[in-house]
């Protein structure tokens, strides 16, 4: 079971003194998948690729396609940065790090299967994905089973934590149990004592609904409605009715891509951001702005939203900007970095690109020995004998027995009149597993 140290009446205290104060996509050499790829079977022997052959190669399966595509930049351009300062400090046992690119579409299509079929093929001894749980879960038999270390820098379904994975599934996002109750509190601390729903139909989206429910419940407010939708609905009238019908003061809508089409229902049902409180999270906290692909003016003004990880400094936005200078989002920029380099770490720990190897030593690279932020003093650190403790770019990382992050931040954001959002605070929780 997961535990979380006691966080409500501190975050609504401090949601509420923050108020007062503030009165909160790929690369294009990336690869496609093979679709003639044969799927391996998974046996209790480690194929070839698992056993290692002295290059540690890095595959990603991350969007370029489908409801997360907005995610996918900033997720390559994270892998792609890491890999660069890994190479530029020698490399792994001597050699450069091989990254292998390709696409995790999302649970409409079969590109996250074939694309871990060309990874297999091609002996990575990492994969560093998927971005949506439900993705990762219908690929992770597979990756695991070939003795393969998977990686996710943002899948946050509370069904990882105690997933029978082999030792070898990680993740540097924090369970969805944490997000929840951060924005149950958030919630709360606004002066909202009912709430609406809107969560998709899938791992993540019920899952992090049922930790909002718990929370605001949890804290004496009601849900007096949870619509779960099916993000491929052509239409969302229904669902949104149905929110409508019981009129909560806030709505909290949980999802991807699919909120370009709510929002506007919400407000042609008379539910505006003016007349109720809008409540989004990492699936959908995006810069929408005004432009023809954005919202009018002032849609999502004061709007409020929550994402794990820590503030992202200005000087890491502009290494993420050297890879893809295009990037106007960073979500889980920092940590598909921090997972690509504590992948490397645990490699150069363990003297060894097997799999197995690297997951036996992720635990240690991450906790308990000198601190160090970047790989070359890391791996100095680690040349001269010592033990290491990796913080990364997305904050303090510490890998508990389920490979879950044992410390995690939430972070607070408004929106303004323009539908982009600032950050307005941050919360560190702890997650026991």
């Amino acid at each position: 079971m997961i535990r979380i140290a006691p966080l409500g009446r501190a975050l609504a205290v401090a949601a509420a003194a923050t108020l007062a104060l503030a009165a909160c996509g790929g690369g294009e050499d990336s690869a496609a998948p093979s679709a003639s790829a044969p799927a391996p079977a998974a046996s209790s022997a480690a194929p070839a690729a698992a056993q290692g052959d002295g290059v540690l190669t890095i595959g990603t399966l991350l969007p370029q396609t489908g409801s997360l595509a907005f995610l996918g930049p900033p997720e390559f351009a994270g892998v792609k940065l890491a890999v660069k300062e890994i190479n530029d400090a020698g490399g792994v046992l001597g050699k450069p790090v091989t990254e292998i690119d390709t696409d995790s579409g999302d649970t409409s299509t079969n590109i996250a299967s074939q694309s871990v079929d060309k990874l297999l093929q091609q002996k990575a001894d990492v994969v560093v994905g998927a971005a949506s749980s439900s993705v990762s879960l219908s690929v992770i038999d597979k990756i695991t089973g070939a003795g393969v270390v998977q990686i996710s820098p943002a899948n946050t379904s509370d069904q990882f934590t105690t997933y029978n994975d082999k030792g070898l599934y990680f993740r540097t996002a924090p369970p969805d149990v944490l997000q929840g109750r951060v924005l149950g509190d958030l919630i709360l601390a606004d002066g909202n004592d009912t709430v609406g729903i809107l969560a998709l139909q899938d791992a993540y989206g019920t899952g992090l609904a049922d930790n909002v429910q718990k929370a605001v419940e949890g804290g004496g407010g009601e849900v007096v409605e949870k619509v779960i939708y099916d993000p491929k609905a052509a239409d969302y009238s229904a669902d949104v009715a149905k929110i409508k019908e019981k009129n909560p003061k806030a709505v909290a809508l949980i999802g991807f891509d699919e909120t370009k089409k709510i929002v506007p229902e919400l407000v042609k049902q008379g539910l505006t951001a003016k007349k109720v409180k809008y409540y989004f999270v990492d699936g959908n906290l995006h810069n929408y702005g005004t432009g023809k692909d954005g919202f009018p003016k002032g849609t999502l003004d004061g709007a409020k939203g929550t994402q794990p990880g820590a503030q992202v400094s200005d000087d890491f936005k502009e290494k993420l900007k050297s890879v893809d200078p295009s990037l106007k989002d960073f979500n889980y920029g920092p940590e598909s970095y921090d997972a690509t380099i504590l992948t490397a770490l645990a490699a150069t720990a363990a003297k060894s690109d097997a799999g197995k190897d690297i997951a036996a030593h992720l635990k240690e690279v991450s906790t308990g020995g000198e601190k160090c932020k970047d790989f070359k003093s890391c791996a100095d650190l680690l040349a001269a004998g010592k033990d290491i403790d990796f913080d990364g770019a997305s904050g303090p990382i510490e890998f508990n027995d389920a490979g879950d992050p044992a410390e995690a931040t939430i972070g607070i954001y408004e929106y303004g009149a323009d539908n982009n959002n600032k950050n307005t605070a941050f919360n560190t929780g702890k997650i026991a597993g």
